[in-house]
């Protein structure tokens, strides 16, 4: 979208962000050759929080919970739990701030991580918040000692590894009785 102005000024009312940019302003008259001159144009909104969704980690494991604002000046973030705003250093849990997205990182998930939390994105102009929810997923592994195709829920955050090695002679076996 393009402005036109015969006057020395622009007036752009009811300006949008969508409208920043840069602007170039032409003056020509019959004596010299046309001066062009190039304008950035910002403008400031407060932020608005493009996504916050929730996550879900098994107990033990690594879990982030992330939160993405769209401002001028940039949003500052904080983060909260029941109403209690979580302090930067909190054992376990580390705050990632970078100008248009905040991490909220648990290092090993634990029972008492498990809740909702709420993103609050300021700027001078104003803030806005969201919730978004940490919850917990179970973990399924092989068991071998049950046999084939058994599957055990393991909600403590380990996982075990089964090893398929009596598979693989049984299957030599089989092959060896059909020739």
């Amino acid at each position: 979208v393009g402005f036109v102005s015969e006057d020395e000024y622009l007036e752009i009312q009811g300006i949008t962000r969508e409208q920043s940019g840069d602007y170039e302003c032409s003056a020509s008259n019959d004596v010299a050759a046309p001066v062009v001159r190039r304008v950035k144009v910002t403008v400031n909104y407060p932020p608005y929080i493009s996504e916050a969704k929730g996550t879900g980690v098994p107990v033990g494991q690594k879990g982030t919970l992330q939160c993405e604002a769209s401002a001028v000046p940039s949003a500052e973030f904080q983060w909260y739990k029941d109403d209690k705003r979580l302090i930067e250093g909190k054992k376990g849990v580390k705050v990632e701030n970078r100008p248009f997205l905040s991490k909220l990182i648990f290092f090993n998930v634990s029972e008492h991580d498990y809740g909702n939390y709420t993103c609050v994105a300021s700027n001078k102009l104003g803030h806005t918040n969201a919730s978004i929810m940490l919850f917990e997923v179970k973990t399924t592994a092989l068991t071998p000692w049950k046999g084939p195709g058994a599957v055990s829920e393991v909600s403590n955050g380990t996982s075990r590894r089964a090893g398929c090695v009596w598979l693989l002679p049984l299957l030599v076996l089989h092959l060896l009785l059909k020739f």
